[in-house]
């Protein structure tokens, strides 16, 4: 799942219901928002005292018509109950809001194991969420499918609870960026959406995301959602032990240059294993960040490229990001390990 960035420094996490690096202070201590305000303001902790620039939007009306009617919320269903028999991350059974860790994930061999197993459970849940996306299905059904699957396999679904997310699974369609809400709606015939999945299994976190095509996508769509992919694809393929987190950045936005495509930049990736997130700050966009990857470490990639505008807009659940202009978003999302030899895809089936 994908963090939230601003400029330096940044703000992670892969979902939106998390906090500053290395702060000590929850969501709701850290933005400020008014009813019938279009914006989000934020307590800044002293290091961020020189960040002025607003981090989202919330005006959802501010969005030009387009052929394509818009994103707009449905109902969402009471969150599903998990066995008790399945662990628990330790953020669903604490009153506070989840953390973030600082340090990188790092595995021996037992734990390089573990990661496997759980990226490819991963990797076979989204695999099947994907030949569920079909005109008129909602997005619920999907994450009633997921969670299913999911603890049937005896593992959790890391999404569940996490900062007070209600859901399995994220469902971001068309416009959405990223962190949408399963809910009452159901998808078009031409609609691209994205599917985020992320399981705790023995311990560890396994996560990845696609975006799928539901009926007859158009070619914008198609085209968008080819070239995300390609970025992915291509930022894995420099990983390696001494390489820098910067040279990820580099590549995904030369990629989406050439077709003048937008690289989302509130988003990052990160590390994740026995925590859901955690150091490095992955970057999707050309940036000087320091550090460099290191061996048995995992992380994840998860460039977000739009058609139009890269700025944000949160809707009112204060989860659904979507595009300021409702232009089309596309994002594709894989587990790694860095291995002798480059990197290890986890969350592969």
């Amino acid at each position: 799942m994908v963090g939230a960035s601003s400029v330096q420094p940044r703000i992670l996490s892969s979902f939106l219901g998390e906090r500053i690096v290395q702060s000590k202070q929850p969501l709701y201590q850290l933005f400020r928002y008014n009813p019938g305000n279009k914006h989000v303001s934020m307590r800044l902790s002293r290091n961020l005292s020189g960040l002025s620039n607003l981090l989202f939007r919330r005006n959802q009306d501010a969005v030009p018509d387009t052929k394509r009617k818009r994103l707009r919320p449905g109902k969402v269903s009471p969150r599903r109950p998990v066995p008790s028999h399945i662990p628990r991350p330790p953020y669903v059974n604490s009153r506070k809001p989840a953390g973030i860790s600082s340090g990188l994930e790092m595995h021996d061999e037992k734990g390089i194991e573990c990661m496997r197993a759980s990226g490819r459970l991963a990797a076979q849940v989204l695999e099947y969420a994907g030949t569920l996306v079909k005109p008129h299905i909602k997005t619920d059904e999907i994450d009633k499918a997921v969670h299913q699957m999911i603890i049937d396999n005896g593992a959790y679904p890391s999404p569940l609870g996490y900062g007070g997310f209600p859901k399995s699974v994220c469902t971001s369609v068309n416009e959405c960026i990223c962190h949408g809400i399963p809910d009452s709606r159901p998808l078009q015939d031409g609609d691209i959406i994205n599917i985020d999945v992320t399981v705790y299994l023995n311990g560890y976190h396994g996560d990845t995301s696609a975006t799928f095509f539901c009926g007859e996508v158009d070619d914008e769509a198609r085209n968008l959602v080819q070239v995300t992919k390609e970025c992915l694809d291509k930022a894995i393929s420099i990983c390696a032990p001494g390489v820098e987190y910067n040279k990820i950045g580099k590549t995904i936005h030369d990629h989406a240059d050439k077709y003048r495509y937008g690289v989302v930049e509130r988003f990052v990736g990160h590390g994740v294993g026995r925590v859901f997130h955690a150091d490095p700050v992955i970057q999707h966009f050309r940036n000087n960040d320091g550090g460099r990857m290191v061996l048995n470490q995992t992380f994840t990639i998860e460039p977000m490229l739009t058609i139009g505008s890269i700025d944000p807009v949160m809707w009112n659940d204060n989860w659904t990001v979507v595009t300021e202009d409702g232009s089309l978003s596309a994002q594709f999302e894989h587990t790694i390990l860095i291995t002798e030899d480059g990197a290890e895809i986890l969350t592969q089936c």
